[in-house]
């Protein structure tokens, strides 16, 4: 009895701990990603069911038209004469993902479950589909964004609007993330560097809280899409080039783009190297969109496909639960995300320190 109780002290404080702490997350995560999976799975199967038993009560309301003059079988109206051409690609063209928050609400909104937005918004413009799904299935990666840009925005402004002497953990936690990024961006840039850490710093921390969102149950990750990641890395782009014109005017950024020629066959060698130069600029974006986009979806993808193996395992018991396979992964997760981030914010800056003077590059 007295072993008992030794080890369930050891329990609890080890409960106690930040990893305990941790652990306990992690498995309550696991379980509300499981749940919502094993329920879509279940949800998928009782909603087709629904559909050809409405589809035959359909039929017989149609019996000139139902009944087959030759063989005299019912015929069943096809899916998708019911509810648009796109019928059948709601379960073809959705793709492997976890349930969304806004996808759930989209689909009660409009009364049916649609797997993909282009079927949402085929049948909103045929009339079948109300504007209020398509928005939502249309939107959801900038709804998401917009929220994390709002969360981002009201948690600084509350705590640098009370700034203290003493600073409370919120003001704490903001000082140490700024003070970090400033001497991350200034040991790449040097002290010239410090005006690009408002540019670079809400960047790589933007897209780490946008990588980090899709392991909350029932969010996403808004940059686990292309449209996301090339946005960020276009504007990387005209900042940098902006960057370039003012710092070196006209004719600097030309001299640059041409390779910075010194002698006579600097000179001859420009024809070839000006437009190396530009697809080289041209391949940055591109580059920065497909390397994040591509990391971030593959961690997405592998956390689905682990779950639903894990769901697959028990589903015998019938219980809304799986066994967590993908635990280890959401782990590896919360480093990679960060690196990602870390990466994209880490290029940019080079590209801008590459632009720079050299007398004032480092």
């Amino acid at each position: 009895m007295s072993l008992t109780k030794t080890a369930w002290r050891r329990v609890r404080t080890w409960i106690d701990t930040p990893a305990g702490r941790i652990a306990l997350l992690a498995v309550g995560l696991t379980l509300l990603f499981g749940s919502p999976l094993l329920a879509q799975e279940h949800g998928n199967e009782s909603h087709g069911s629904e559909v050809h038993a409405t589809d035959a009560h359909q039929t017989d309301s149609h019996d000139a038209e139902a009944i087959d003059p030759v063989t005299g079988e019912v015929e069943v109206p096809a899916h998708g004469e019911e509810h648009g051409e796109h019928g059948d690609e709601h379960h073809e063209g959705g793709g492997l993902h976890f349930p969304t928050l806004v996808r759930i609400v989209a689909n009660a909104v409009a009364g049916y479950e649609y797997h993909d937005a282009a079927s949402v918004v085929a049948d909103y413009h045929e009339g079948k589909a109300g504007i209020v799904p398509m928005i939502l299935w249309k939107y959801e990666d900038p709804i998401y964004s917009g929220i994390l840009i709002l969360i981002l925005g009201v948690f600084f402004w509350r705590v640098s609007r009370n700034l203290k002497l003493v600073p409370g953990p919120g003001q704490n936690f903001a000082e140490a993330l700024v003070g970090g990024l400033d001497n991350f961006i200034q040991g790449v840039l040097g002290p010239e560097g410090r005006r690009y850490v408002p540019f670079l710093g809400t960047l790589g921390l933007y897209i780490y809280v946008m990588n980090i969102f899709g392991l909350v149950p029932l969010m996403k990750s808004p940059t686990s899409i292309l449209d996301t990641t090339a946005a960020m890395a276009v504007t990387v782009f005209l900042y940098v080039q902006y960057t370039a014109l003012r710092l070196n005017g006209i004719g600097g950024y030309l001299f640059h783009l041409a390779g910075e020629p010194r002698d006579a066959v600097g000179w001859a060698m420009t024809p070839l190297m000006l437009p190396l130069h530009i697809i080289g600029e041209i391949a940055k974006p591109l580059s920065l969109a497909l390397r994040l986009f591509g990391n971030v979806m593959g961690e997405d993808l592998l956390l689905v496909v682990f779950a639903g193996l894990g769901v697959t395992m028990l589903a015998f018991t019938h219980l809304p639960i799986g066994f967590p396979l993908h635990l280890p992964f959401m782990f590896l997760a919360l480093l990679t995300t960060l690196i990602q981030a870390l990466v994209f914010m880490l290029l940019s800056t080079i590209y801008i320190a590459l632009v720079m003077p050299h007398e004032e590059g480092h």
